[in-house]
């Protein structure tokens, strides 16, 4: 069985040394933000190997950051995000406190 369901696309990553991303963009079939109160992209990972399937890009699977005005129920109601470097790890850049 395979679910398709709309959610918001990570429209840009600059986080290049990131797994899922190549050329900027993230293909990872979803990510995870937020850590609590921080909007991490909790699927961020380093490596010096980089996603090789670039037909699919990345949408936002769920958001643990209820203090964003963006978080809807525990998803993302944004049209789309951008994730940006933020002290050794990737950070929600669409991030709009509440």
């Amino acid at each position: 069985m395979r679910i398709t369901i709309e959610v918001p696309s990570v429209e840009a990553c600059e986080v290049t040394q990131c797994a899922y991303n190549t050329d900027r963009a993230c293909h990872a079939q979803a990510i995870t933000v937020g850590d609590g109160e921080h909007p991490s992209c909790d699927t961020f990972f380093p490596s010096a190997t980089h996603a090789q399937n670039t037909s699919q890009t990345a949408g936002v699977g769920a958001c643990k950051v209820t203090a964003c005005q963006y978080n809807d129920d525990l998803g993302c109601a944004a049209r789309s995000i951008h994730v940006s470097p933020h002290q050794g790890h990737a950070d929600c850049a669409t991030f709009s406190p509440t």
